[in-house]
């Protein structure tokens, strides 16, 4: 035979799981099972065994969490083009710019840090010394370049992560020093941005 505080505990307890249960399965899933006490009933119950009002709600944040369907991401992981934006170092920024990533090895000669205006560095994910220099920068090479400079991304995926989810979040600008802006590490990171969501 249980005792009235036993009985009070698992009470509490149902109630806490059917809140957890409701916030896992939302009315409209067609797989919720509606055998739940009316709400005022359950209301008076609640109360009753000191079950916080506020707690299904925190129940509901964690497993919508735990679905996938978070409030404090965004939906969808698309990035647009104009979300990225690519410049030289010797231009001047812009306000449109959003967030400005330096994303060379080296800093670009000539240019002070104040007049920059970079909010981040990122050299782990320019391309290595070797391939800069075999890249040189000559057209002909651009495919093999890019084959090479995508091998090397893969070694530090943390790096193109960080870089999607400042994309994601707002618009950045890769700024590179490059003379040629057709042809350097900034097109292709863009291209790798655009083209493979998390």
């Amino acid at each position: 035979m249980t005792r009235p505080s036993e009985r009070d505990d698992k009470t509490k307890l149902d109630l806490q799981l059917e809140d957890e249960l409701e916030a896992t399965f939302p009315a409209s899933d067609p797989l919720k099972i509606t055998r739940f006490p009316a709400e005022g009933h359950r209301a008076a119950e609640r109360a009753r065994h000191g079950v916080e009002l506020g707690a299904p709600d925190k129940v509901a944040r964690g497993a919508s969490k735990r679905r996938g369907n978070t409030n404090d991401a965004p939906m969808s992981n698309k990035i647009a083009s104009d979300d990225i934006k690519l410049k030289r170092a010797y231009e001047p920024p812009a306000s449109g710019d959003g967030v400005r990533i330096l994303i060379d090895r080296l800093w670009p000669r000539g240019v002070r840090k104040a007049d920059a205006a970079i909010d981040e560095w990122m050299k782990e994910i320019a391309p290595s010394t070797t391939l800069r220099k075999w890249f040189g920068h000559e057209p002909e090479r651009w495919t093999e370049f890019q084959r090479r400079y995508r091998s090397e991304i893969e070694q530090h995926p943390e790096q193109l992560h960080r870089l999607r989810a400042l994309a994601e979040r707002g618009r950045i600008t890769l700024v590179f020093s490059a003379h040629d802006d057709a042809h350097n590490d900034a097109v292709v990171l863009k291209t790798l941005l655009l083209a493979h969501p998390r």
